[in-house]
């Protein structure tokens, strides 16, 4: 079992950066692909960005593809989005989720479906 608490949201302004947190319970999070997933009112939940279990595979939506990274501290059972070049459109809860764990190849997985364990999430709001 993971428990994932989400933190380092908040209110900024357009061009502006946030760098959200995903605290993982549990010993075994380096076994685990990470993913946050971001949901606007009234609309779908959708992938934003992940990192496979060894950290050296990450993919993103194209949406924010140059402007948002993803890291992971293992030692620190924490995973990282870093956001810049804020946009208003990126206003969302933002949700962390793991999947695992896992053995062998390290992918990124992008599909809601694929994740086991997901955070409370954190609200990002972008003003313009």
């Amino acid at each position: 079992q993971v428990q994932l608490v989400e933190s380092g949201g908040g209110l900024v302004q357009a061009g502006g950066s946030l760098r959200l947190s995903c605290a993982a319970s549990g010993r075994t999070f380096s076994r685990y692909a990470m993913g946050w997933f971001r949901q606007a009112p009234g609309k779908e939940r959708e992938f934003v960005a992940a990192i496979g279990w060894s950290g050296g595979s990450t993919y993103f939506v194209d949406s924010v593809k140059g402007r948002f990274t993803i890291s992971r501290d293992n030692a620190k059972t924490t995973v990282y989005l870093q956001m810049n070049s804020l946009k208003p459109e990126d206003t969302a809860v933002y949700y962390c989720a793991a999947k695992g764990p896992l053995y062998g190849v390290s992918y990124s997985y992008t599909g809601a479906e694929e994740y086991d364990y997901w955070g409370q999430g954190t609200q990002v709001t972008v003003s313009s």
